[in-house]
């Protein structure tokens, strides 16, 4: 799963009432893996304004990894940013492990790249 992938999910349990904690998902016991890609800079830079800033910051730092506080004001002038940015959302991949909600603690599981973000009927 990759970290753009990650920035667009957050908890739908019933019972997860604080809409402050169901996003982002808080990673646990992950292994990443890089993959290569091919940059695409009007892509990244497309889809900057639909990425949660913060989030991804969070996640970021949580997993050690470096990106700068904030975006720049030019982003398409940027090339060290967009670099930055093409690792970290489109080449870093969670292969497995977990993300919990911390609003609730409910746990989706990631195996082979893929997060399991079906919920059990009492919790829909």
């Amino acid at each position: 799963m990759r970290l753009i992938t990650h920035n667009m999910l957050k908890c739908h349990v019933k019972n997860c009432t604080d809409p402050d904690k169901q996003f982002p998902l808080r990673f646990k016991d992950v292994q990443l893996e890089q993959i290569e890609a091919d940059r695409n800079d009007e892509f990244l830079v497309r889809m900057l304004p639909r990425i949660d800033w913060a989030a991804l910051l969070k996640t970021a730092k949580e997993l050690n990894i470096e990106l700068p506080d904030k975006v720049p004001e030019s982003p398409a002038d940027d090339g060290e940013f967009l670099s930055t940015l093409h690792t970290v959302i489109l080449e870093t991949h969670v292969k497995d492990g977990s993300m919990v909600c911390d609003g609730c603690g409910h746990e989706y599981k990631i195996t082979n790249g893929i997060p399991n973000m079906l919920l059990a009927e009492h919790e829909i």
